[in-house]
């Protein structure tokens, strides 16, 4: 995946035909009349996606991001497909970074949800990703049980995904995970089987987050727009340090995620470190 480019000026044209500003949550997201993910994102039996380099991408730079679609933040990818996808991946192309390589992951919780982890693929094309983002189901769940399951995207990472940056060029990827809650702390066996379609070990979150750190540089983007946002604020920050990072502005999101991933990148081409490229990036 990610052999095609990411045209914005065809994103903007395509997104206003498609009459992206005025359409709702469900007219532009069609599973959620259906109440079902779309086969191609349900993650039973995914052995690997793939971020491969190309002749058109010689250099993949492998990026994840999990969005919460449980309850609240529902509202975040239906932002995202409106306004926020050009600004991220044409921001990021016009940063510097030649060749990213964006895989969409949607987040809810595997205690209560029928769909707590939704699948697309690493794509470096605008229609590619529009097509993932708009597969995505937002099934609004979640439950009250203190928190969702970031962790899986961690899990997925570490063990579902193969990178030439990382098999090639010892290069991690970048792995953002975006919500309002605490991270859930445990990932059974069995809900990984039930979810994946195999799986033998329980794992906690640390145990997750220090296996997708081998590959992945991890970040967390907690979004203060609730009391349960700030009071999960402290935790997250003691789990992730300087990578988590608080907004009180979901339409930041975009903006933050490029500048994490353009100074990454600086970095790497420059040799100079910038904070694991959270330099300048306004954090609360």
């Amino acid at each position: 995946m990610g052999s095609t480019r990411y045209d914005i000026d065809a994103r903007y044209d395509r997104a206003s035909k498609a009459g992206y500003g005025t359409k709702s949550a469900g007219e532009i997201f069609t599973q959620n009349a259906k109440r079902q993910a779309h086969p191609s994102m349900i993650p039973n039996g995914i052995s690997f996606r793939e971020s491969r380099d190309s002749e058109v991408h010689p250099n993949s730079v492998p990026i994840i991001l999990g969005l919460d679609v449980t309850g609240s933040m529902g509202h975040i990818p239906h932002e995202l497909i409106k306004e926020g996808l050009p600004k991220l991946m044409g921001g990021i192309i016009q940063g510097g970074v030649p060749d990213p390589a964006l895989l969409f992951l949607g987040i809810g919780d595997h205690e209560c949800d029928s769909y707590p982890l939704q699948v697309g693929q690493f794509e470096s094309g605008d229609q590619e990703l529009d097509m993932w983002l708009t597969r995505t189901y937002i099934e609004s769940g979640g439950g009250g049980n203190a928190g969702e399951s970031y962790l899986l995207s961690w899990y997925f990472a570490a063990f579902h995904t193969r990178t030439d940056a990382f098999e090639k060029r010892n290069q991690k990827g970048l792995l953002f995970t975006v919500g309002d809650e605490p991270c859930l702390k445990i990932l059974p066996a069995s809900a990984i089987r039930e979810i994946m379609g195999s799986g033998q070990q329980t794992y906690t979150h640390y145990e997750l987050l220090e296996e997708a750190k081998k590959r992945y540089e991890v970040y967390h983007i907690n979004v203060l727009h609730s009391d349960q946002a700030i009071r999960a604020d402290r935790g997250w920050k003691d789990l992730l340090g300087q990578n988590c990072i608080s907004i009180e502005d979901h339409r930041q999101i975009p903006e933050v995620i490029k500048k994490i991933i353009c100074n990454t990148f600086k970095d790497r081409t420059s040799g100079t470190p910038t904070m694991d490229g959270l330099d300048n990036v306004q954090m609360l």
